[in-house]
């Protein structure tokens, strides 16, 4: 494989173009796709900044963020506030995710989405009001640890933290969670299967792993 740095312009011009090339080759269903990492290596800022070039391709685009599908906090916090294993493994409403907005955006699913489900800070539902995505259209779902649990993507981007840059670029309110993105990388593996992979240890300085490619 090779690693190709890359300015952070021009990934979100790259993905943009892969995009729309995936959307185009799916019409007229929508595009489901999942832009995925630790919070330190910025997966909502990455997918907010496609929304604008996406639609200025011609796209329809709802961003939603898995942080607003979050449990209630009786269920997130039954183990404690700062339980690495609970935060891995249910944190996030993974059936309210796919009822919601990955079903409803797939094959025969009628386009309308809800943007968010659960208002976590005032613990309640977020009493959002549905969307509709129109056939054609490109859902950008981000968040950590969206991978391997079957969430039905079409699109995986994965953005990768060595555990060095993870520690580095994790405020200490949030290294408890630490232990559960040392979980992600050695059980599911993200980078592994993700259809593209960003090595993002230095936000000004991303890179592109290139599987296959000699270098």
């Amino acid at each position: 494989m090779r690693i190709r740095p890359i300015s952070p312009d021009l990934l979100v011009a790259e993905l943009t173009g892969r995009l729309v090339d995936a959307a185009t080759d799916a019409e007229p269903a929508r595009l489901r796709v999942a832009v995925d990492g630790a919070p330190a290596a910025g997966p909502d800022e990455l997918a907010e900044a496609l929304v604008d070039p996406l639609r200025a391709r011609g796209r329809p685009v709802l961003h939603v963020r898995a942080a607003d599908f979050l449990r209630p906090a009786s269920l997130r916090f039954e183990l404690g506030r700062t339980n690495p294993d609970s935060y891995y493994e249910g944190w996030v409403d993974e059936p309210g995710l796919r009822r919601e907005v990955l079903d409803p955006a797939g094959p025969g699913g009628d386009g309308r989405l809800l943007p968010s489900l659960w208002d976590a800070t005032a613990d309640r539902a977020s009493r959002a009001r549905y969307v509709d995505l129109p056939p054609g259209g490109v859902v950008l779902v981000s968040g950590a640890l969206l991978l391997g649990g079957g969430l039905p993507f079409d699109v995986t981007v994965h953005l990768q933290l060595s555990s060095a840059a993870l520690r580095r670029r994790t405020g200490p309110s949030q290294e408890w969670t630490l232990p559960a993105f040392d979980r992600y990388a050695d059980e599911v593996v993200p980078a592994s299967f993700a259809d593209v992979v960003v090595r993002a240890d230095d936000p000004r300085h991303p890179a592109l792993v290139e599987p296959g490619v000699d270098g």
